[in-house]
C-alpha cells in the first residue's frame, strides 16, 4: 500500500522519487489503467491510489507546507503573480531554436519551447482540481459510447419530444444533450433525413446516450403522435389558422397541469430549413412562440429544444444550480458566503470603532461639526455591504496594516 510522504518540500508517493502531481498528470492525461501502467511504479494500483488522489484533491499539501513542481500552489506560496515574477526567479530563459534570452535577477534556468507557451504555462496548473476529476472516473467511471444510463422521469411523467423531418443527425444528438440536461428522456423523430439509428448522434448526445438508445422512429407524423392527448408545435411564422398561441412558459404550465390529470403531452419541432408546415401545426392542440427578436426570429433546433427543456426543469423545480459532484454540493441562489457566517453586530460596531479612531488619530476630520453625518455615512456603507465575520477580520487587518499595527493571526486575511 503506497501513500504520500513530504521529502525536501515535496509531496511525493512514499518510498519513491515520484510526486503527487506527476501521478496526477499521469492519470488524467491517459485512462487510470494507462496512467499507472506507465508509471509503473511497485504497490500502486486503484486501491491505493485514491488515498494520494485525494491528499492532491482536498490540498492536505498547504498543512504540510509542501508544494509540487508545475502546481500553481508553489507559485503562490512563492509569492509569483505575474509573468514578470516567473521571469525575475529565473537567471536565464532559452528557447530551442531561437536566439531569444531572456536573464532575471534568479540563479535557476529554464528551456522553454517558445515564447507564447511560457506565457500560456508559466502559471503551472491545478493539479488540484485535476485530481478530483481523477477521482470520479476512479469511483464512478468514465462515460463511455455503449453506455445508456439512465432516464431521470418515467414514462409519462414529462413531455414527448417530436422532431419532424430532423435534416441533420448531429442535431438531433444535441437536442438528445439539452434533453438529458433538464430531465426529459422520450425522444421521437419523424423521417429523419440521414436514417435511425445513427452513430453520430451518439456522438454528438455527450454521453445523453440513453435518450439516443430509447429514440423511436417514425414514417409519418400521425403514428409519432400515438398514445398522446395534448400536443404544442413550436413556430417562428405566423400561420393562418385558429390556433391557440402561448409562450414557452405558457405551454410547459398548461402541460404541468394535464398530465397531473394523467394526460401525456408532446411537443413538435420542425425541420432546419423551414421549420413545421402548416398542415403540421394544424393537427397540434397549441402552436409555441417564443420572445425573440423579430428580425432574427429562427432558432437552431437543438437550441429550441434546449429552450423547451429549461422551461420544462424551471416548472418542475427538480434541478439543481450547476453540477453537483463529490466535491460540490447543491446550491441556492444569493450570496455564497464560503463557510463564514455573517458577521454580528458586536463584530461590525468594532470595526466600526477601529477606523473612527485611527480616523480621528490621522486627522481626516478637520471639520468637527461634519464628523457624525460622516460616520453615519460609513457605517451605513459597511451594513449595507453584508460583510462575513472573516471578511470583517480582513478588513480590520486591512485598518491595522495601514495604521502601522501588527497583524495577529486571526487578522490575516
Amino acid at each position: 500500500m503506497r501513500g504520500v510522504a513530504v521529502s525536501d518540500g515535496e509531496p511525493r508517493v512514499a518510498g519513491s522519487e515520484l510526486s503527487v502531481a506527476a501521478i496526477v498528470h499521469a492519470c488524467h492525461e491517459k485512462t487510470i489503467d494507462a496512467g499507472l501502467a506507465g508509471l509503473a511504479v511497485a504497490g500502486l494500483d486503484r486501491t491505493s491510489l485514491e488515498p494520494i488522489l485525494t491528499y492532491c484533491a482536498e490540498r492536505r499539501c498547504e498543512a504540510d507546507n509542501a508544494t509540487c513542481p508545475g502546481c500553481r500552489l508553489r507559485l503562490d506560496m512563492l509569492g509569483i503573480k505575474s509573468l514578470d515574477d516567473f521571469v525575475a526567479r529565473h537567471a536565464e530563459i532559452t528557447f530551442p531554436g531561437s536566439p531569444l534570452r531572456i536573464t532575471g535577477a534568479g540563479t535557476s534556468t529554464l528551456s522553454a519551447i517558445s515564447l507564447e507557451q511560457l506565457a500560456k504555462t508559466w502559471a503551472g496548473e491545478e493539479y488540484w482540481f485535476w485530481a478530483r476529476r481523477v477521482i470520479r472516473k476512479l469511483r464512478f467511471g468514465v462515460r463511455r459510447a455503449e453506455r445508456t444510463g439512465e432516464p431521470p422521469a418515467g414514462m409519462g411523467e414529462a413531455p414527448v419530444l417530436i422532431l419532424v423531418r430532423p435534416q441533420l443527425v448531429d442535431n438531433i444528438g444535441m437536442t438528445a444533450r439539452a434533453m438529458a440536461n433538464f430531465g426529459l428522456s422520450e425522444l421521437r423523430l419523424v423521417d429523419p433525413r440521414d436514417g435511425w439509428p445513427n452513430e453520430k448522434a451518439r456522438i454528438a448526445a455527450s454521453g445523453a446516450n440513453f435518450i439516443i438508445d430509447g429514440a423511436q422512429s417514425f414514417t409519418a407524423l400521425k403514428d409519432a403522435l400515438a398514445g398522446l392527448h395534448w400536443v404544442c408545435a413550436t413556430t417562428a411564422r405566423q400561420r393562418d389558422l385558429a390556433k391557440i398561441i402561448l409562450t414557452p412558459e405558457q405551454a410547459i404550465a398548461e402541460m404541468q397541469r394535464r398530465m397531473a390529470d394523467g394526460q401525456r403531452c408532446g411537443i413538435l419541432f420542425g425541420p432546419e430549413r423551414n421549420g413545421l408546415e402548416t398542415e403540421e401545426i394544424a393537427n397540434a392542440d397549441a402552436a409555441i412562440m417564443a420572445p425573440v427578436n423579430p428580425s432574427f426570429a429562427s432558432l437552431n433546433l437543438a437550441q429550441a429544444v434546449l429552450l423547451m427543456s429549461y422551461e420544462w426543469m424551471k416548472q418542475a423545480k427538480g434541478g439543481t444550480l450547476g453540477r453537483v459532484t463529490t466535491y460540490e454540493a447543491p446550491v441556492e441562489p444569493g450570496l455564497r458566503t464560503r463557510g463564514s457566517p455573517p458577521a454580528t453586530k458586536e463584530e461590525l460596531i468594532g470595526l466600526f470603532e477601529q477606523l473612527e479612531q485611527e480616523l480621528d488619530r490621522s486627522g481626516f476630520f478637520t471639520a468637527p461639526e461634519k464628523r457624525p453625518s460622516v460616520v453615519q455615512n460609513l457605517r451605513s456603507l459597511l451594513t449595507r455591504m453584508g460583510a462575513t465575520e472573516q471578511e470583517v477580520r480582513t478588513l480590520r487587518g486591512i485598518v491595522k496594516a495601514l495604521t502601522g499595527g501588527k497583524l495577529t493571526r486571526r487578522e490575516s486575511p
